[in-house]
């Protein structure tokens, strides 16, 4: 979910971005009165993600233009299919085209390749979780995209849970006395995350009350026995490593969570066009 406020805000930065002072090209080459017909279509099975962001961005160009989406954020495509229809002055539909497929071939991408990931875990206790590691500007609609695709979306930002890490720990004297401080004052809903690399620091997070231990960049048999260590007692996220062909055997293992920034850093754009309707 996003806010559409804030969405505003963002179409506008994109649409100043790509037009600047004005499409020449649509301005010398097409009558201010001419209108148009158009559909966005899928050229490659995809998973949708968005869309209602795409229409949007026609929309808040000229509030005149009649925009209808045939599709919704999640749903699984072939080729041809029409994810929206857009009408009325051309100059406007042409110059707000680019911007609107942007960001929807961005998105789409994104929860296509977090839809591998998901199917290559399916039958484990194990979900697919996102990181912070987004594109600046867009981590809310790429969050967005991760949930479309089946997986779950880790710290929306800073503010939205505390994670110890090993900088953390080491500025604090140690895991117990880092977990000691931030306890403090924590939030009574707000969950307490400590990234542990050791078996060692699994131990003795678990002795200082931890609710979720990071796993960070550890082989699968030393998961495997942080797990047993663990019994249970508290969450477990596995991270660090994690892709196509590493992630089976990690779920394996019995880890509550897999984080990756692979699925928002190294998703490839979807092939989506904008065709003349009649």
């Amino acid at each position: 979910m996003y806010d559409v406020f804030q969405t505003d805000r963002l179409i506008d930065l994109w649409l100043t971005e790509d037009i600047g002072y004005c499409d020449l090209t649509a301005q010398l080459m097409i009558e201010a009165h001419e209108t148009g017909a158009f559909y966005m279509n899928a050229r490659e099975p995809l998973i949708v993600a968005g869309i209602d962001v795409a229409a949007r961005v026609f929309r808040r160009y000229d509030s005149t233009l009649d925009v209808v989406v045939r599709v919704k954020d999640g749903d699984k495509v072939d080729p041809g299919t029409v994810l929206l229809d857009v009408r009325g002055n051309a100059r406007s539909v042409l110059t707000a085209e680019r911007t609107a497929l942007n960001i929807v071939q961005r998105l789409s991408g994104i929860a296509n390749l977090t839809a591998q990931y998901v199917a290559a875990i399916a039958g484990t206790r194990a979900r697919l979780i996102d990181t912070r590691k987004t594109t600046p500007g867009l981590r809310m609609l790429e969050k967005h995209a991760v949930t479309c695709g089946g997986g779950l979306n880790h710290r929306l930002g800073l503010d939205t849970g505390v994670m110890i890490k090993d900088n953390h720990i080491a500025v604090c004297g140690g895991i117990a006395k880092a977990v000691q401080r931030a306890r403090r004052q924590l939030p009574v809903l707000t969950k307490l995350e400590v990234e542990c690399d050791r078996l060692e620091q699994v131990s003795e997070a678990l002795e200082a009350g931890v609710d979720v231990i990071m796993l960070d960049n550890m082989s699968v048999a030393e998961m495997t026995r942080a797990v047993e260590m663990v019994g249970g007692h508290v969450q477990i996220e596995a991270s660090g490593g994690i892709n196509l062909t590493t992630i089976g055997a990690i779920a394996k293992t019995g880890v509550d969570y897999i984080s990756t920034s692979k699925i928002n850093q190294a998703a490839v754009c979807v092939d989506i066009g904008l065709d003349d309707a009649e």
